[in-house]
């Protein structure tokens, strides 16, 4: 599977997904009996793992959390603020941090194949939901069958077709930017 060759096309390209997985944020649907909405930015970030490897993706998914911090409007629902990041949804803001890593290096051990990248985006997700469900379940202060219930469970079927399309969309993606760098001659 090709890969992105320049670093210039990288670094592009993390900007451009920190814009993505903004844009994903935006997309919220509140569940009701949950602070944690059913968003699209994480699906941007598991793309973002398979199209840029575990460090350009790493970058993307940093800059995209220092944008939040320091108020812009970029986490889910249009919010920002290190207040979001203290509060019961934070812990899958920071899991979005290894989560990515895994993402990226699975990925790329698979050769960035459809099937390793659906493998990729499971293990990658559930260190996203260890780390969201862990924190829910402190600053709700409810036992781990609630917060299981309320930070888990209603997101698998989401996720697992987020996975999926993600799994699917990231090889012909990359096809497309090792022809456009080919064409452009970043290489």
């Amino acid at each position: 599977m090709e890969s992105i060759d320049s670093k210039l096309t990288s670094a592009i390209m993390a900007c451009l997904f920190a814009a993505l997985i903004s844009i994903g944020a935006y997309i919220a649907i509140p569940i009701p009996g949950t602070p944690v909405p059913i968003v699209l930015q994480n699906m941007f970030i598991i793309l973002a793992g398979f199209i840029l490897g575990p460090w350009w993706g790493l970058a993307s998914v940093i800059f995209y959390l220092v944008l939040g911090a320091a108020g812009m409007p970029v986490f889910s629902g249009g919010t920002g603020g290190l207040v979001k990041l203290a509060g019961p949804t934070g812990g899958y803001l920071f899991g979005f941090i290894p989560g990515i890593v895994v993402f990226g290096l699975v990925s790329r051990l698979g050769k960035r194949t459809w099937y390793f990248n659906i493998v990729a985006g499971i293990l990658g997700m559930a260190i996203v939901y260890v780390f969201g469900v862990a924190r829910l379940k402190t600053v709700l202060g409810v036992d781990w069958t609630k917060a299981l219930a309320t930070g888990l469970i209603p997101f698998i079927p989401g996720d697992i077709a987020k996975i999926i399309i993600a799994s699917l969309l990231a090889p012909p993606i990359l096809k497309a930017i090792h022809h456009i760098e080919q064409q452009t001659g970043d290489v």
